[in-house]
């Protein structure tokens, strides 16, 4: 199966809230690999790698997010493959 690579901003109440490290956990459970870090706007930046079904798994989930998160916005885009090999919370 083909690789996709997206990149990924989510708003709203975002920071503070675990999100980071259940978009983590939902990442690794999915198999997908690469990047989540908190904007200094307080939106969360994405960066994810795996098959289009585990990806839309994934940003469908993203809407939901975290217990005590209120997601108001996610947008996401193509972008070029970095061959991550992992999942990882960037400070």
């Amino acid at each position: 199966m083909e690789i996709l690579h997206y990149n990924i901003l989510v708003k709203g109440k975002v920071q503070g809230v675990w999100f980071r490290k259940y978009t983590k956990e939902r990442a690794e459970a999915l198999s997908l690999n690469g990047i989540v870090r908190n904007n200094f706007d307080n939106s969360v930046y994405i960066e994810v790698e795996g098959t289009k079904p585990n990806l839309k798994h994934f940003t469908d989930w993203l809407y939901q997010g975290s217990p005590m998160s209120n997601v108001t916005d996610v947008n996401f885009e193509q972008g070029t493959l970095q061959n991550f090999t992992c999942f990882e919370i960037s400070y």
